[in-house]
């Protein structure tokens, strides 16, 4: 790490308990400046927990975290005025007018008033809201809203930028002018700390972490995760009938697992060849027609499902041993 630039954002054992549970569990790493950082996992996992102990809105019970320098424990309200947060539910006033949310975040930031016309113009250029400025944000689509409580997060041009699962309930199109956006921002040297449990989102980003049960079970770019991590094979299978191929192919023993991918079924397995002679010969037990098998890169998403796997069957021997 010599020479390297000081971290944006760093975790050190960072854990948070709610009484005997722990929902952040000891988690370790480092975000560098202008990096889109990805928090990936199930809910419930520790995403959102994590995040607000980042943004002063909760106290670790142990370890420490500093944002842009500042501790977390100690500097919250400094970190406050250095950071953009956006939460899942927009963090938007409904009843007012989009022009009054930018008002009144303009003010809950201090922007100077000199300052405030011009970062106002910016959001509504930026969210494509010129023309809605006097609209009531109730009334406002989803993909609308979303943008304009990027631009909210964006008002006092933060150094940090936090989004807690921002495109959740958002339609596809919008998740991806959303996503133009976070690029831009990061292009110029922003950094982005979005939690996700869309795995195709999770592609975006530059590196990402994958968090169950509050704890960190890996941490790389997607194509690392997808080539150290997972070991077995991933076969894509596509017939006739996806259902009624998977229906057959449950309970196979050489099967891991086998889950439905668009228009075909996913079969991961330790052995390519011994899972597709299973899944030729149940096919054709179920007079289902194959059109094609082959052995393909995994996705975020066969990797993710595999370590849960594995940590779920680790623990299930200390499991019953306790019983």
């Amino acid at each position: 790490m010599n020479g390297s630039p000081p971290a944006a954002v760093t975790l050190r054992d960072l854990e948070k308990r709610f009484g005997s549970f722990v929902a952040v569990n000891r988690i370790s790493l480092e975000v560098a400046k202008g990096e889109i950082f990805g928090f990936l996992g199930p809910n419930g996992a520790g995403k959102s927990t994590t995040i607000r102990m980042l943004c002063g809105l909760l106290a670790p019970t142990s370890g420490s975290a500093t944002v842009v320098g500042l501790d977390v424990a100690t500097e919250a309200e400094k970190i406050k005025s250095q950071i953009g947060y956006m939460s899942q539910k927009f963090s938007l006033y409904e009843d007012l007018t989009v022009e009054e949310n930018i008002d009144f975040y303009a003010g809950i930031y201090r922007i100077p008033h000199k300052l405030k016309e011009q970062r106002k113009r910016w959001v509504l250029e930026m969210a494509h809201l010129e023309e809605q400025r006097g609209t009531a944000t109730a009334l406002l689509p989803g993909g609308w809203k979303q943008r304009l409580s990027l631009g909210c997060a964006l008002l006092h041009e933060p150094p940090v930028l936090f989004l807690d699962e921002p495109t959740s309930g958002v339609d596809p199109i919008s998740r991806r002018s959303f996503w133009e956006l976070i690029y831009e921002k990061a292009d110029e040297g922003v950094t982005v700390f979005v939690t996700t449990h869309y795995m195709e989102e999770a592609e975006y980003c530059d590196r990402l972490a994958l968090i169950f049960r509050g704890e960190l079970i890996a941490v790389g770019t997607p194509g690392e995760l997808k080539r150290r991590l997972m070991r077995d094979a991933v076969l894509a299978v596509s017939s006739s009938d996806s259902q009624g191929l998977l229906a057959a192919l449950e309970g196979q023993g050489n099967l891991k697992d086998v889950a439905v991918f668009g228009a075909d079924l996913h079969v991961v397995a330790s052995k390519a060849q011994q899972a597709e002679e299973t899944v030729r010969r149940r096919a054709r037990e179920a007079a289902i027609e194959l059109h094609s098998i082959e052995v393909i890169t995994p996705s975020l998403e066969d990797v993710f499902v595999s370590l849960i796997e594995e940590r779920e069957e680790a623990e299930r021997p200390l499991a019953e041993v306790k019983s």
